[in-house]
């Protein structure tokens, strides 16, 4: 019997002359850029604190503004993108990720770099859904695709992992502005690839967009993350509850709206799908953990421990490295012990690692973290991987794109949600801890930091001793909490995913 036509359109390999590893790479090397931007001012936070001098609000947006535009945005650019074409989509975001990073290093103020991240994160979300989408229609076969989305997944993971080193390296070398012109010789190389190379693939038959549902969609994703992130940061104002309770209020009504369209930006139906709604939880919670976790102890190795930024992103490899390892272990640990198994290991690594961490002795040493990095990075690697293949494998191959929007948008999330949550979290307890020293102290360590230095003495060195031993004492804190909340995911996960549940890219 002839195949049945995919939906998603021809599979590459019918036209002849494509490299559909070639392709792979383009894609990868985009992948990249948005996962390394995800992280890597980190390092480059002290070198720009002393530039621009942003308050402790201002440090966190520069850091999470991003994640959160682009994941606000990716339901809807990948709804563009199924209408318009997925090659255009890509080509356009690359443009918009290029000239966002000369506006990002060319800043001389908060609000400039802030503007920055956003046109970044919009470049981005232009980027990321046409990736998996992609994929999906240039590898026919299935083990193909499955060993593809297992690469596609370790590019994200890793790329994350190592923006702190890569950070680190241009701006001891170039200074804070260098983390933003690397992008650009990668952007023309990649804009250049994809023209030559990728195939345009569009999905017939769609209406209008839904432009309503696109409002909704990322005014309720932006307000939900600003609520939390300020009123985890303690004594919240009534306002900021308000905002929190409009966010939820908003994306409920974003659902209810998609649920009444024959066409809608994204099928909420989806997630009736036990696995399907567990695999995103995955991901969101794996990137939540690793996210926070790459910010705070970046932060940590250069205030308290005093490493330069390439010191410091070089001590961040061994996070790196294990995701890498964890992303490339995870298909062949399925089809052993299954899905269920390998992502309650994954999630349960994560969880291990804030275990390691939590009840480190005060001063924490570098052995503990490199423990903690190992731990979180391979479970990172097998939850990720684990969850994207079943995001792609649980839904109909019409909806493809859709699974693939929910994966990345999980992603983003999940690092813009830790360092807002979790960062917020950690800001209060430390604030906490250094009632009575001075107000720039209190504010953050780098302002504690910043004192040392500019009052010197007795006085200054006070300060910042009194502020190295509040960050590590709210870095247990948090480590505590990061348990509570992945654990409680973690059995969530386990109990909605089917016993001898399958994942197998585009079945």
């Amino acid at each position: 019997m002839a195949p049945a036509p995919d939906p998603l359109g021809p599979a590459v390999e019918e036209w002849p002359g494509r490299g559909r590893w070639g392709m792979l790479a383009v894609l990868c090397a985009s992948l990249l850029l948005v996962a390394l931007d995800a992280t890597i001012l980190n390092v480059a936070l002290p070198s720009l604190i002393d530039d621009l001098q942003p308050s402790a609000l201002d440090q966190l947006w520069i850091i999470d503004i991003y994640g959160l535009v682009l994941g606000g945005l990716l339901v809807t650019t990948g709804a563009v993108g199924d209408r318009y074409g997925r090659k255009l989509l890509f080509v356009s975001g690359i443009v918009i990720f290029g000239l966002a990073s000369v506006v990002a290093a060319t800043a001389g103020t908060t609000w400039q770099l802030i503007g920055g991240r956003v046109l970044l994160g919009i470049g981005g979300a232009m980027i990321m859904p046409s990736t998996l989408s992609l994929i999906r229609n240039i590898f026919a076969d299935a083990r193909e695709r499955a060993l593809a989305i297992g690469i596609w997944a370790a590019v994200a993971g890793a790329g994350a992992a190592i923006g702190p080193l890569v950070g680190g390296v241009l701006v001891e070398a170039y200074g804070w502005s260098a983390a933003f012109w690397v992008n650009v010789p990668v952007v023309v190389v990649t804009f250049i690839a994809a023209v030559l190379l990728l195939p345009e693939v569009k999905d017939p038959g769609h209406g209008p967009l839904d432009y309503l549902g696109a409002v909704l969609s990322v005014v309720g994703i932006v307000a939900l993350a600003w609520g939390i992130k300020h009123v985890a940061k303690g004594s919240p104002a009534p306002a900021d509850f308000l905002v929190l309770a409009a966010g939820i209020l908003v994306l409920a009504l974003f659902a209810r709206r998609q649920l009444t369209l024959s066409d809608p930006l994204l099928d909420v139906r989806l997630f009736r799908n036990r696995a399907f709604t567990a695999a995103a939880l995955a991901i969101l919670m794996a990137m939540l953990a690793i996210g926070a976790a790459l910010f705070l102890i970046s932060l940590w190795l250069q205030y308290v421990h005093g490493y330069s930024p390439s010191q410091a992103g070089l001590r961040t490899l061994p996070a790196a490295l294990a995701m890498l390892v964890g992303s490339l272990l995870a298909p062949w640990a399925m089809e052993r012990v299954g899905v269920r198994t390998v992502m309650a290991v994954g999630l349960g690594g994560v969880v291990a690692g804030f275990l390691v961490l939590a009840p480190s002795p005060e001063p924490t040493t570098y052995g503990y973290i490199a423990v903690v990095f190992i731990t979180l990075g391979i479970g990172d690697g097998l939850a990720i991987t684990t969850a994207s293949s079943v995001l792609v494998s649980s839904v109909p191959a019409e909806r493809a794109g859709q699974a693939g929007a929910v994966s990345e948008t999980s992603y983003e999330l999940g690092v813009g949600l830790g360092v807002a949550l979790l960062g917020s979290i950690h800001a209060a307890v430390y604030a906490d801890h250094m009632a009575g020293q001075p107000w720039m102290a209190r504010e953050s360590i780098g302002g504690a930091y910043e004192l040392a230095q500019a009052e010197g003495g007795d006085a200054g060195r006070a300060a910042l001793a009194a502020g190295r031993a509040a960050f590590d004492s709210a870095l247990t804190t948090t480590a505590y909490v990061s348990v509570g909340i992945v654990a409680v995911v973690t059995l969530l996960v386990v109990w909605l995913v089917p016993r001898g549940f399958k994942a197998i890219a585009g079945h």
